[in-house]
């Protein structure tokens, strides 16, 4: 019965937030879910009067993913150039293309930096206060400060003695984004993975290092295994970030959705510009379900413990199987 009773009280307490993120988070879920599946508003071209659009089932959907357009007589035709479906599935590769090299630079660098920052030297806390500079700095004002680096008389270009057209040559600017991107972001990684490290005994340390462990074998068999949950986590979160990219290429390269640089995000940008606001509801929720998927493989496949219930239980496990070894030892002992 106490139990029951500490569950409506839990239930009492945490209901004005749920309340809170429904209105929030849940309303305009719903809300662009009901317009992606909704017509556009226009003239009928055989009665000359406005219509207020209606149901269109996946017409949205498929203008995106198979370019698919409705001409003013109501038949379809091929999407022509120019339109922003076109344009879809360019920027979803330049989007993936992102998310995978950021992300892995970011998971490298960050654990070397957390790795440094987890050791004990004079000045530790001044390190691990720079560190988190680039990462506490508006992502506005990153963009900013890159694009001046990368301007055509820019410090890159004028430092190497270089003459790169960082905004608009494809390869450069994706690389200048990148470049942005990672040191933005990797204080953000560091910071994640240093709190896993400080988790791990370090009496597992020094009982490798008796035992004569090399310092290689120290962060295979010791540190990667007990940093991995956290690891994980670091990457889920930052992935997710990843995928809905828009403000750092937008502001240093361009907000056109020719750009080189162009993402899924600025397609749902500009085609709300331009009134479109049923099929950029459909774009969002296309990226939605992108995002559900990633992050639903990454939990349920990779082992990324947002919860942290999975280390609990292996640790309940394995202090029971401890308890287990001890009283086996006493009884033999006997």
């Amino acid at each position: 019965m106490s139990r029951m009773r500490q569950a409506r009280s839990a239930a009492w307490l945490i209901a004005p937030a749920m309340i809170v993120l429904a209105v929030v988070i849940g309303y305009p879920i719903v809300r662009a879910i009901w317009l992606s599946f909704q017509a556009d508003k226009g003239l009928d071209p055989t009665t000359g009067l406005f219509t207020a659009g209606g149901f269109a089932g996946f017409e949205n959907y498929l203008y995106w993913l198979t370019q698919r357009c409705m001409s003013p007589n109501g038949t379809v035709t091929t999407c022509p150039p120019g339109t922003l479906a076109t344009d879809f599935w360019p920027a979803l590769r330049i989007t993936l293309f992102f998310t995978v090299v950021t992300v892995t630079l970011e998971t490298v660098l960050g654990m070397c930096m957390a790795l440094i920052m987890n050791k004990e030297f004079r000045g530790r806390a001044l390190v691990r206060a720079a560190v988190l500079i680039p990462w506490a700095i508006p992502t506005a004002v990153t963009a900013k400060l890159w694009q001046f680096i990368f301007a055509p008389r820019g410090i890159v270009n004028e430092l190497f003695n270089l003459d790169i057209s960082w905004t608009t040559d494809p390869w450069a600017a994706r690389a200048a984004v990148i470049l942005a991107d990672v040191w933005k972001t990797t204080p953000f990684m560091a910071l994640l993975i240093l709190a896993g490290l400080q988790m791990i005994p370090k009496e597992t340390y020094e009982a490798a290092r008796v035992d004569g462990a090399s310092r290689w074998q120290q962060f295979t068999r010791i540190t990667l295994p007990l940093v991995k949950p956290a690891l994980m986590v670091a990457v889920l979160f930052r992935t997710l970030d990843a995928l809905r990219m828009y403000d750092l290429p937008v502001i240093m390269i361009s907000s056109s959705s020719n750009s080189p640089t162009a993402v899924i995000s600025q397609l749902v940008v500009e085609d709300m510009r331009q009134n479109n606001f049923n099929s950029a509801s459909a774009l969002s929720t296309l990226i939605f379900l992108l995002i559900f998927a990633v992050a639903f493989i990454m939990i349920r496949f990779l082992g990324a413990d947002v919860s942290g219930q999975r280390g609990v239980a292996k640790r309940k496990i394995a202090g029971e199987r401890k308890s287990r070894r001890s009283a086996k030892q006493k009884v033999a002992a006997k």
